[in-house]
């Protein structure tokens, strides 16, 4: 890894901004999470009906907004006017979905490393992947610490490539295929994202001798954590913002 490409990211990330604490993906959760230490976050990112990157974890808008239906058939004037925290409980009632860009101005501001998840509604995998790098290279123009991009999608990691070789990535898996080496490369990935469950110590030292970095999600137990950090884990997503401490 050469000094442009040094790994610059914190051991401890909060999930989409502050886990259970607070709204996922809005501002609100990132804030949080900064207060309890934090200096990495993840969240989502999709597009809008017309093209604009904004945090949401789900294909439809049901579970997190007060409006039904795919989260791309609105474009973002119509988005920015949700309600996307009375679900979580109503001292968030009115907290509005946010752009990308949104968290990078703030995220800049509070010097807080980023790890966004490409997230692509069905069919959109390369749009998404090119969109969302390359925006994420102007709003990181000239950054300390520009974010890395994770994604299940290999062909929004693919596009994301293409877009914007320059910004690291991280290849996401549910489970670890035999081929996770020739896939790493074919991606130019510096890190492997996995589900803690599929780690083992013996992976993390395989990954670090390949010369790749290794990222998990999402470790709640502290014992848990710990054990994954006395392996080597590069960066621990965690839900459990107040219990996990930072280091």
């Amino acid at each position: 890894m050469t000094k442009k490409d040094a790994w610059l990211y914190p051991r401890y990330a909060a999930h989409r901004g502050a886990g259970k604490l607070a709204p996922e993906n809005t501002l609100a959760a990132m804030r949080i999470g900064y207060e309890h230490g934090y200096r990495m976050v993840e969240f989502d990112v999709k597009l809008s009906g017309d093209g604009v990157p904004f945090l949401l974890h789900d294909e439809t808008l049901d579970r997190t907004t007060d409006a039904r239906g795919r989260a791309d058939a609105l474009t973002w004037g119509e988005l920015a006017k949700l309600d996307a925290g009375s679900w979580h409980s109503k001292a968030f009632a009115g907290e509005p979905l946010p752009t990308l860009a949104t968290i990078a101005r703030w995220a800049r501001a509070s010097s807080v490393a980023c790890n966004i998840e490409i997230k692509p509604m069905p069919g959109r995998d390369r749009e998404t992947g090119a969109a969302i790098a390359l925006d994420a290279r102007a709003l990181w123009r000239d950054a300390a610490v520009p974010p890395i991009l994770s994604s299940f999608s290999e062909e929004a990691l693919a596009a994301a490539r293409t877009a914007v070789p320059e910004l690291q990535r991280a290849l996401l898996l549910e489970k670890v295929p035999q081929d996770w080496r020739e896939r790493m490369l074919r991606l130019d990935c510096v890190a492997l994202d996995v589900d803690y469950r599929e780690l083992s110590a013996a992976l993390v030292v395989a990954a670090h001798d390949a010369g790749h970095k290794v990222m998990t999600y999402t470790p709640n137990d502290p014992k848990v954590v710990s054990k994954l950090v006395g392996w080597g884990v590069d960066v621990a997503i965690t839900d459990a913002i107040d219990v996990v401490r930072p280091e």
